[in-house]
């Protein structure tokens, strides 16, 4: 897929690199350039911007206050922020906002792209959520590879799903034990109904109805707190939404 982004900067030279960084880079588009983000805010209102490379330090409203305005929106439409800043010390607020990266200036095309293809894989993974068809799960149950033998598990007694390298660490609740099984974390995924599990990390799929408490990026099962990934965010505030 091709992200349309926009570049955002109040110095001129500045944002000339970023836009010519965006404009070589053959899965972004640059829908856009600002010297200020006020009028980067009404672009992103009216159009359907994936990717904001954003000055921090700007007259008027700065980048971290746009960024607050649009972590704090309602739309459906997931636009990520990349900081570009010659200042280190807003690296904090801009995990508080959600921000996909951080571009220290002065900053080369390679850091740029390595950045650019984060976020391609960041949207890629949204859009593979949305859509792909739940599969038809007819029974509550299924059976993994544990100890040369099938082992039945039914999905009621799932807590949650650990990835651990080659194998999975199903964990169940008490009083039976964690079944391990050869297996990935996509191949169980695959086998389990989208509207009981969910998926917060790279290492984790959570039975939502086993989810004891929710945290900031974070959930807490029986005794576990799990955090979630970078990548799941969105999934993640899905959840929330189910449960406001």
């Amino acid at each position: 897929m091709k992200l349309n982004c926009i570049a955002v900067d109040d110095e001129p030279l500045a944002l000339s690199l970023v836009s010519s960084f965006v404009e070589q880079t053959p899965f972004l588009n640059l829908s856009g350039k600002f010297g200020n983000a006020v009028d980067a805010l009404d672009a992103i209102h009216s159009l359907e911007v994936h990717l904001v490379f954003l000055d921090i330090q700007m007259p008027d409203l700065n980048g971290m206050e746009l960024a607050r305005v649009l972590s704090q929106s309602n739309s459906t439409f997931h636009t990520k922020i990349v900081f570009t800043t010659a200042y280190n010390q807003f690296a904090v607020e801009g995990y508080k906002v959600d921000a996909l990266g951080y571009l220290l200036k002065p900053f080369g095309y390679e850091e740029f792209l390595a950045t650019a293809m984060k976020a391609k894989n960041y949207f890629e993974l949204i859009q593979d959520n949305q859509s792909a068809p739940e599969p038809e799960v007819k029974d509550n149950f299924l059976f993994v590879k544990s100890d040369y033998k099938l082992v039945r598990i039914d999905f009621d007694t799932i807590l949650y799903i650990e990835s651990l390298k080659d194998y999975v660490k199903i964990h169940l609740a008490a009083p039976a034990s964690p079944v391990v099984s050869l297996s990935s974390l996509k191949a169980i995924e695959e086998k389990l109904p989208a509207s009981k599990f969910l998926r917060i990390h790279r290492s984790f799929v959570v039975n939502i109805s086993k989810v004891d408490s929710i945290s900031k990026n974070a959930v807490h099962i029986s005794a576990m707190d799990i955090s979630v990934g970078e990548l799941y965010r969105d999934a993640f505030k899905e959840l929330l939404s189910r449960w406001n």
